[in-house]
């Protein structure tokens, strides 16, 4: 077991939710970070975390938009099904045939759906008090970012755990380095499915914000399990 992984230092969350408190305008974002984070010396065992995944009109964070979001609660112990959440929102952007090749989702899915302004405040709500677990955190981070600039004229900042980065890092110390090319081997995918086999969880259907939510909160059980003491401080994989 890898009791400790080297990760950068961590932002000083609890901080930063202070320091946003004496800006915030918005109602519902005051909200969010009146809620507060907890302290970065709360062990993993103790926090309740929100897996979240968002399925987009592309990558590109200035260009593309939102469609679905999918979140879960979860702790290191159960996944919390019965809260999880699902929205489908209309985005600003036309869906490019491509991106509804991966995601399955149509001109017809979103035509009658909210717009994301109608809808966030349940998406704050979910978040309150939470720590986000996403699998790959620019996407999550900079499109909620972004859309809410472009909706309401203010950004939101969060702490997350990110599965894809612990399993760069996992990867990294057990198949990278000089020995280990000279011997043919280099560190494996760490998309998410891919992560999940390595852990012997099944494999679901990919490219549902939901489903990925959940996939992406089990992924993140198994990597503490494996990887981490149950009491290592959350400001050691929270970015």
């Amino acid at each position: 077991m890898i009791k400790r992984i080297m990760t950068p230092p961590s932002i000083d969350w609890p901080m930063k939710f202070k320091r946003k408190l004496e800006s915030v305008q918005h109602p519902e974002l005051r909200e969010y970070y009146q809620a507060g984070v907890v302290d970065a010396q709360t062990p993993l065992d103790e926090v309740t975390f929100l897996a979240m995944d968002f399925e987009t009109t592309g990558l590109d964070s200035e260009q593309d938009d939102i469609i679905t979001i999918g979140t879960v609660p979860f702790t290191l112990n159960r996944v919390l099904i019965n809260q999880a959440k699902h929205w489908t929102v209309r985005p600003r952007k036309q869906l490019e045939e491509d991106s509804v090749i991966i995601h399955g989702i149509t001109h017809s899915d979103v035509l009658d759906a909210p717009d994301l302004s109608e809808v966030f405040a349940e998406i704050l709500a979910q978040m309150q008090g939470r720590i986000m677990v996403v699998h790959y955190q620019r996407i999550e981070r900079e499109f909620f970012n972004r859309a809410l600039l472009t909706r309401i004229n203010e950004g939101i900042e969060f702490p997350v755990v990110d599965t894809m980065q612990l399993e760069t890092l996992v990867q990294q110390k057990s198949n990278g380095g000089l020995i280990n090319r000279l011997k043919g081997r280099k560190p494996a995918s760490v998309r998410l499915s891919a992560s999940r086999s390595r852990y012997g969880l099944p494999q679901y259907t990919p490219h549902h914000a939901l489903t990925d939510a959940v996939a992406t909160a089990e992924l993140l059980q198994a990597q503490i399990a494996y990887h981490y003491e149950r009491k290592t401080p959350i400001n050691h994989i929270w970015l």
